[in-house]
C-alpha cells in the first residue's frame, strides 16, 4: 500500500493557492501516493483533481452526512457527520501533511498533525511563533514539486 498524504487548505483560496494546489495533488499522485483531504472545494478539490488527472487516488473526509456533497474528484467520500471536528480525521490520515494558504481550519489541522508527530509541509500557509521564538516545525517549501519530496522523504524517516 503507498503513502497517504493529506492536502490541507482553505475553501476559498486565490487562483494562485488554486494553482499550487493541483500541481501538489499531480506530485503526490505520480509519487503513487494518496490525497487525503476535507473532499469539499478550494484547495481540496484543486489537489483532487490534480491528482485524478495524474491516474491518482483520492479520499475526501467529509464533514456532513452525504457522500454527494463531495468534490467530483473524491473516489473515496468518507462521511463523518462531524463538522469541522472532522478536521482532526483529515490531519491524522496522512502520514504527512502539506498545508496551502489556509484560515483558521487550516491551522486546526496543522495543530492536530504535529500534536500526533505528523510531519507538516507548509507552501504560503502559517508560522507560529511561542513566547516569541518561531516554532519552525512547519517545514517551508517554496514549490509543489519540494513540498511532496519533502513529504515523502519525512515518512520515509519515520518507517526506518
Amino acid at each position: 500500500m503507498g503513502y497517504f498524504i493529506s492536502v490541507i487548505g482553505a475553501s476559498r483560496a486565490s487562483a494562485a493557492e488554486l494553482k499550487v494546489a493541483e500541481a501538489v495533488g499531480r506530485e503526490v499522485a505520480l509519487a503513487g501516493a494518496t490525497v487525503v483531504c476535507g473532499g469539499l472545494g478550494g484547495i481540496m478539490e484543486a489537489a483532487c483533481r490534480g491528482a485524478v488527472e495524474a491516474g491518482g487516488m483520492t479520499i475526501g473526509i467529509l464533514p456532513g452526512e452525504h457522500r454527494e456533497t463531495a468534490n467530483p474528484y473524491v473516489r473515496i467520500p468518507i462521511v463523518t457527520g462531524l463538522g469541522y471536528a472532522r478536521n482532526s480525521v483529515v490531519a491524522k490520515t496522512g502520514q504527512a501533511v502539506i498545508a496551502i494558504g489556509g484560515s483558521y481550519g487550516t491551522l486546526s489541522e496543522i495543530a492536530y498533525a504535529r500534536q500526533a508527530g505528523i510531519p507538516v509541509i507548509g507552501l504560503g500557509s502559517w508560522s507560529i511563533s511561542r513566547n516569541g521564538t518561531t516554532d519552525t516545525s512547519i517545514i517551508c517549501a517554496e514549490t509543489p514539486s519540494t513540498a511532496v519530496k519533502l513529504a515523502l522523504s519525512k515518512i520515509s524517516e519515520v518507517l526506518e
